[in-house]
């Protein structure tokens, strides 16, 4: 993931890459039309089973995630302590995601992400026990999401990179929309579905169940048919390689602009969900289940989102206009949501952000794979990841300390005007993109 593209170099376009690497396997029908337009990756049978057995295992992290913050919530009643976590998890994602980008590229991506999954399963079974039995303190929380924001900061950028070999090319901007579907198809239900078991049973539960939903993904990458990826040992100099991919972003423009407005709005702007249960509690005064349905309305919203996404037609021009577009309408309905006392109209912004970011982030995610070569992919996913998260943790902790001083609202519409802000920069930025994409497509 033939030698990294030269500095200064245009990258190698993606379909110029050797086929062994990216050709897809099982291909079970040659043509898709109609309805089937929108699940046309799904045609590929690793991909099925990939979709099925993420579907399962993120039900599961989005309850884990509802009851973890619910929990420290109880615990502490402080919105400092639910950003504390959260820079736990976010904190080794942005120390190591480099060097786990030079990984990706060297090692056979399926087992890697097998690892991973395993690691994070025995993590939430631990949380689970820890709460069964009465012992879980906040100290607790914070280690165990430092644990899985290392463990993510390989399996992340892995699981990026990987679709590619189970899909190939073609198909991999819709493969992208439908991995954003079932995404926030499991952000639906998850959150729903905890909100209703901390109710009725309590966290411990959603922890527990989250545990078993990772033996869903585990099954589907062992029962895929996917060439083993031979390990490349000559040539992992990994300061070097790290150095690769930094002048590859800082020289290709557009990949360095797209991921500037992720750092920037990942970090601040959408970090208002850390409030999200202060709202649900003392604002909007619904509870743990309010939580779980604001929660699940942004999912809904992404859903729909992601199926419009996976509709169209995926040319230049549309890919642009979705990207400014989803942005200006996260940026907006976060600032809407802010401003809302009532749970009605929260709701409905919630819905808007929900279908905003899906567009922004997946047209993002489709660009940056079709700009790079595969020998660069897991590094430029790990850039990804990183800018995804990379100022979460800081963000995640002024967020908290706003909440706690300005209060909640004030809070939020702040994070609104910083997405508006990148929305604002990256329409300024078009042209960059707009002669990156005619390059690689006249490649």
């Amino acid at each position: 993931m033939e030698p990294a593209p030269a500095a200064g170099t245009r990258p190698s376009s993606p379909v110029e890459a050797p086929g062994e690497s990216i050709a897809p396997e099982n291909v079970t029908v040659e043509g898709v039309r109609g309805w089937l337009v929108p699940f046309r990756a799904l045609r590929h049978r690793n991909f099925r089973l990939f979709f099925a057995g993420q579907l399962t295992s993120l039900t599961g992290t989005w309850m884990q995630t509802v009851a973890q913050s619910w929990l420290v919530l109880k615990l502490t009643n402080s919105p400092l302590m639910l950003g504390v976590v959260t820079f736990a998890n976010y904190l080794p994602i942005l120390l190591v995601a480099l060097f786990a980008g030079v990984v990706v590229d060297h090692v056979d991506r399926r087992r890697l992400i097998t690892i991973a999954q395993a690691l994070l399963m025995m993590s939430a079974f631990v949380l689970a026990a820890l709460t069964w039995t009465g012992v879980v303190r906040v100290e607790h929380v914070i280690i165990l999401a430092a644990f899985n924001g290392l463990v993510s900061s390989f399996e992340m950028p892995g699981r990026q990179a990987f679709v590619v070999e189970m899909v190939g090319i073609e198909d991999l901007p819709n493969a992208i929309a439908l991995n954003s579907m079932m995404f926030n198809g499991a952000r639906t239900l998850g959150p729903a579905i905890a909100g209703m078991l901390i109710y009725l049973v309590g966290t411990a539960t959603c922890f527990f169940l989250n545990g078993v939903s990772y033996l869903a993904v585990i099954w589907s990458l062992f029962a895929m048919n996917v060439p083993r990826k031979t390990v490349q040992t000559e040539g992992m100099d990994m300061l070097r390689r790290v150095l690769e991919g930094m002048t590859y972003v800082w020289e290709h423009k557009p990949t360095f602009y797209l991921l500037l407005v992720v750092a920037i709005n990942s970090g601040l702007g959408i970090q208002y969900n850390v409030l999200m249960p202060v709202f649900a509690q003392n604002i909007l005064h619904t509870g743990s289940r309010g939580y779980g349905v604001l929660m699940a309305a942004q999912g809904i919203g992404a859903v729909a989102g992601a199926v419009t996404l996976a509709w169209r037609s995926g040319t230049s021009r549309g890919l642009r206009q979705t990207l400014t577009f989803g942005l200006f309408l996260t940026a907006i309905s976060i600032i809407a949501f802010g401003f809302s006392s009532s749970m009605i109209f929260s709701l409905i912004a919630q819905l808007f952000i929900g279908a905003g970011l899906i567009n922004y982030m997946a047209t993002t995610n489709t660009m940056l794979q079709i700009f790079v070569s595969d020998q660069l992919r897991g590094r430029v996913m790990s850039f990804y990841t990183m800018s995804f998260i990379g100022l979460a943790p800081i963000g995640a902790l002024m967020v908290g300390a706003l909440g706690e001083h300005i209060g909640p609202q004030a809070t939020v519409v702040i994070c609104g005007a910083l997405s508006l802000g990148c929305a604002i920069l990256l329409l300024t930025r078009l042209d960059v993109i707009r002669t990156a994409q005619e390059a690689a497509e006249a490649a």
